[in-house]
């Protein structure tokens, strides 16, 4: 068996190099993507243009990305943009365009997929390619890739490759932007054991903080750990596969399909909600979810079973609850009526920043016999 050569492609600050394509006199400038309502740019009469600057923005919202200019100031995705405003004030903020940033991920992707057909579609700006049986040498393989998605975008993008997802995962954010890096198991100890434990996906905010609370900073010193040791610290499975993550084993093969887990969608208020004082607004935004979640099944032929809620309130506190039908549905009133259920058991007395419904343990509606659920009635809500 020739040894693996696992690929991990991942796009540079995606969204706001989609965006500087369009804007491309903001290269070199702070500007960050997301909010609400944000005005687009405009061209004045005398040919100037006019961008919305952070520190005028007013309301909720968070920062979906950053151009590393921005970065540099301490703004980064998901960060609030009040919070980001006070960093870096004279940001341009542009709207959201998601048709074009899916535009982008198509091409790049294509583009991709006809030199590695092998490919693990993580979302619209990575992927992990499996480049074992390709021709030719590594890295320049990997340039050939970087060469195809600039000459179908425009953009540029940062590879790992290694032996396996893990390690590719890592190497691909060791030399952004634009980078390319190649690791063989034998450059462990020196390229990744001094990293800090949260470059390893799958090590987060908790785990990061437990660990360092037990003297542990860096991966090589989480690799010095005795397996039985992390298992007593972190329970069996978790510490069994800290261990493995430390030492660089991961053998999870590049997966070319997969079925959809769950189809769920949210939204957040642009002010808090009270399920009394807004309850003709709840009921049609909670009506509305639930239609959009059975088009979504519609359009992927699968059903679902179980039946979820997610509240968000004014503290940022979030709750879920879920209900299982007897039957797998795809029906707009049998999942409002299931969701409505799961509302009657969490509080309602708060105001609410954000509501989402959830739709699980799907199945393809070849697998439903014929003689199915019947529609359900609308519930009586609690909103």
């Amino acid at each position: 068996m020739p040894r693996r050569r696992i690929a991990h492609l991942d796009m540079d600050a995606f969204y706001a190099s989609v965006e500087l394509l369009r804007y491309q006199q903001l290269r070199g400038q702070p500007v960050v993507i997301g909010g609400r309502s944000v005005d687009a740019p405009r061209q004045t009469a005398d040919g100037n243009w006019h961008y919305a600057r952070l520190r005028d923005y007013v309301g909720r919202g968070v920062i979906t990305t950053a151009t590393y200019e921005a970065r540099a100031l301490g703004v980064g995705s998901a960060m609030g943009i009040m919070k980001a405003a006070r960093l870096a004030p004279n940001a341009v903020l542009l709207p959201v365009d998601f048709e074009a940033y899916r535009h982008y991920s198509r091409l790049f992707k294509a583009a991709v997929r006809a030199i590695a057909p092998l490919m693990e579609d993580r979302g619209i700006d990575e992927i992990y390619l499996d480049l074992t049986e390709l021709p030719g040498e590594t890295r320049a393989l990997g340039q050939s890739l970087k060469d195809a998605v600039r000459a179908a975008t425009g953009l540029s993008c940062s590879i790992g490759i290694s032996p396996n997802k893990l390690l590719a995962k890592i190497c691909s954010d060791l030399e952004k932007p634009d980078g390319l890096t190649v690791l063989e198991m034998d450059e462990i100890p020196a390229r990744i054991w001094p990293l800090p434990v949260r470059k390893v996906n799958g090590i987060g905010p908790k785990a990061e903080e437990k660990l360092a609370t037990l003297g542990i900073h860096n991966i090589g010193e989480l690799a010095a750990c005795s397996p039985r040791w992390l298992q007593e610290h972190f329970g069996s499975n978790y510490g069994g596969w800290l261990h493995d993550a430390a030492h660089g084993r991961d053998q999870r093969p590049v997966v070319t399909y997969s079925e959809p887990k769950s189809v769920s969608r949210e939204t957040t208020f642009e002010r808090d909600l009270h399920a009394r004082a807004d309850r003709n607004q709840l009921s049609e935004i909670f009506t509305s979810l639930c239609q959009r979640v059975a088009g979504d099944l519609e359009r992927k032929g699968v059903l679902g079973r179980t039946i979820g809620i997610k509240l968000r309130y004014e503290d940022f506190s979030t709750v879920t609850r879920d209900l299982s039908l007897p039957e797998a549905t795809a029906d707009a009133g049998m999942i409002r009526r299931a969701a409505g259920e799961c509302l009657k058991r969490v509080e309602l007395g708060k105001r609410l920043r954000l509501l989402g419904v959830r739709v699980s343990q799907l199945e393809s509606r070849s697998q439903q016999n014929s003689t199915g659920p019947q529609p359900g009635e609308q519930a009586g809500l609690p909103f």
